[in-house]
């Protein structure tokens, strides 16, 4: 028994790779590896954690599937290190979707959730440099409308990005930009079945002009309820009637 009555609990092995993985994960979340920098090649690796080649492959795989490495197969220059990006939440966010642990709806719900906090908290924080990146992206947006719904998509989750960020919560960027990126291919599927694709994209631009002037007026309440809105507008008649009822709860 250990002291103070309570006893310590088993240990978990650690495999070297696991090891491997850590360390070169602290190093580039603490910013000592900077995204674009790039990792020692594999024999250095090999040489200075004292490990084997397979173990060096398997700590880097693990990394890559998180989205904190990128290996492209005969780079001369060696593995590039990412950094902390949506990308790992991203697919994590896909993963639950196809497994079924999660639904579109679940997603979207979040993602409405994400949206209405991250437009009340912008209108009350937001900076000038923060409202002219929103003005900015919705530009870009009128632009590329005849361009094709990639673009434009991009340009969209780019202002949601905006929004998110001048909340002055870093965690709500990752997560807006995650949560479009994981369910971005249900709204382009929405947008190419409709009739008039461009009447479609011109009034998502007009919803992002009144997102904007609620924010810019610091009207959290009203940029809020628009942002959550339009996405049950958007998502609505795409999902099941038991996710249209957990949509219309977040209408709030």
């Amino acid at each position: 028994m250990a002291a103070g009555g309570v006893p310590f609990q088993p240990v978990r092995a650690v495999r070297a790779y696991e090891r491997v993985a850590e360390e070169i994960e602290n190093r580039i979340v603490s910013g000592v590896l900077p995204p674009g920098s790039r990792l020692p090649g594999e024999r250095e690796l090999v040489s200075q954690f004292g490990v084997g080649r397979s173990t060096v492959r398997e700590a880097l795989r693990v990394l890559e599937s998180g989205g904190l490495v990128r290996s492209r197969p005969g780079d001369p220059l060696g593995v590039e290190v990412l950094g902390v990006s949506s990308e790992g939440l991203t697919r994590a966010l896909g993963r639950l979707t196809r497994s079924r642990v999660a639904s579109v709806g679940e997603l979207v719900q979040f993602r409405m959730v994400l949206d209405g906090e991250s437009n009340r908290l912008a209108a009350c924080l937001r900076q000038e440099s923060d409202l002219e990146r929103m003005a900015e992206q919705i530009a870009r947006m009128e632009e590329l409308s005849p361009v094709g719904l990639r673009a434009f998509s991009e340009a969209d989750a780019l202002f949601h990005q905006a929004v998110a960020e001048a909340s002055g919560n870093a965690l709500l960027g990752l997560c807006a930009r995650a949560v479009h990126e994981a369910v971005v291919g249900v709204i382009e599927q929405k947008i190419a079945a409709v009739s008039d694709a461009g009447a479609w994209m011109e009034r998502s631009v007009a919803h992002h002009r009144r997102v904007l002037e609620a924010i810019r007026a610091g009207d959290g309440e009203g940029a809020a309820r628009l942002g959550r809105e339009a996405l049950f507008d958007y998502y609505a008649d795409l999902v099941g009637e038991g996710d249209r009822q957990l949509l219309k709860a977040a209408l709030g």
